[in-house]
């Protein structure tokens, strides 16, 4: 499978892995997707991830998060905004919120990929890529 837009298939294998209540999620490893895993770490949307490698393909096997007994995921909802045929990009006066604070946007911007909040914090905007919550 040539996937060209790497972040729509992490965010799809994110999305079905939880509600199929896995441990795990296995997605491509790239740079964008190592940087992207990271923030969701930072964030507590996922407990971890690691790098397997297979001959040539290399992967990341992310550990998903729930709660309680019913074992609740912790990501509600991802939403894939900047696409390939559409890209979003938005200055750092116009950065979006995501339900007022209580979800994330990640930005890649020229410092690397990072939340709308560490965004606004820095003062630099650039290509908002997916929400979460």
């Amino acid at each position: 499978m040539a996937a060209n837009d790497t972040i729509a298939d992490m965010l799809t294998r994110i999305r079905n892995a939880t509600l199929a209540r896995h441990q795990t999620a296995e997605i491509p490893s790239t740079k964008m997707t190592r940087s992207i895993a990271s923030v969701l770490k930072e964030e507590g949307f996922i407990a971890d991830f690691s790098e397997a490698q297979e001959g040539v393909m290399r992967r990341l096997v992310l550990t998903l998060k729930y709660k309680g007994k019913t074992r609740e995921p912790i990501i509600k909802k991802l939403t894939r905004v900047s696409k390939p045929g559409l890209r979003v990009y938005s200055n750092r006066k116009e950065l979006p919120r995501v339900l007022g604070g209580i979800g994330i946007a990640i930005i890649s911007t020229s410092s690397g990929i990072m939340t709308d909040r560490d965004a606004r914090r820095q003062g630099i905007g650039g290509e908002v890529l997916c929400y979460i919550w």
